[in-house]
């Protein structure tokens, strides 16, 4: 379960600087490449634990309309979703097979899942902005998603948009896309987010105010003792 105190911290990181902290760590397949916020999601910054899901290229015996009520269907994973989870689908980027529609986003946005993100599309798509569930993915199309993929499990490790993907990792995603922050790492990538963001946030005030980039960003000695001193006093 994802720490509350953590999860506060991390509405306040963005995803840039969430990929900054992590690089320094030595990690750097996080950034889900793919997925794009829809209108649902704009302008907003979401976090939750991963709940995943995952598809694997259509097979004409198994992709089938009647799947769709087998144990091992997106029906039932959407049953299984813990509220403020985020759903992470592994729909290798399949362009042309729409993961899911208005039906199971809304029954998603019911039960209380935080978000969906997913490196392949949804169909639908005005029924999907009207349950207000917010989407990241990597377009639209009408087919189902029979006609290109097959759903075999969930909460399982996968791969989405190039990262691995573990159920209980978290993820942030805003305007610049999904991130993975490995469940072990989410403490601290919370503390040093937090300070990295004020860091910037000094240092925009001191470029309005004209100072020269060199030894700024990043800062050198002095710059980062002048914005100690600056800290401090606040």
């Amino acid at each position: 379960m994802l720490d509350p105190a953590h999860a506060a911290a991390l509405k306040q990181i963005s995803t840039a600087t969430i990929t900054l902290v992590l690089l320094k760590k030595g990690i750097r397949q996080i950034w889900m490449k793919g997925p794009k916020p829809l209108a649902t999601a704009a302008g907003k910054r979401l976090v939750g634990p991963a709940f995943t899901l995952r598809f694997v290229p259509a097979r004409e015996d198994l992709s089938t309309p009647e799947s769709w009520s087998s144990p091992t269907s997106t029906r039932a994973a959407i049953e299984a979703m813990p509220e403020g989870a985020i759903a992470v689908i592994d729909a290798m980027g399949v362009q042309d097979a729409g993961v899911f529609g208005d039906i199971l986003c809304g029954r998603m946005a019911k039960r209380g899942v935080t978000a969906m993100v997913t490196d392949g599309v949804v169909r639908d798509v005005a029924g999907v902005l009207a349950t207000g569930l917010p989407v990241w993915c990597s377009g639209v199309a009408a087919p189902a998603s029979v006609a290109s993929l097959t759903f075999v499990n969930w909460q399982e490790p996968i791969g989405c948009g190039g990262v691995a993907v573990y159920p209980d990792d978290v993820i942030v995603a805003d305007d610049d896309g999904a991130v993975l922050i490995p469940a072990a790492m989410v403490a601290e990538v919370a503390k040093l987010g937090l300070e990295q963001e004020k860091l910037e946030a000094w240092i925009m005030r001191e470029v309005e105010k004209g100072v020269p980039l060199p030894g700024l960003y990043p800062p050198n000695a002095e710059t980062r003792a002048r914005y100690e001193a600056t800290r401090d006093k606040t």
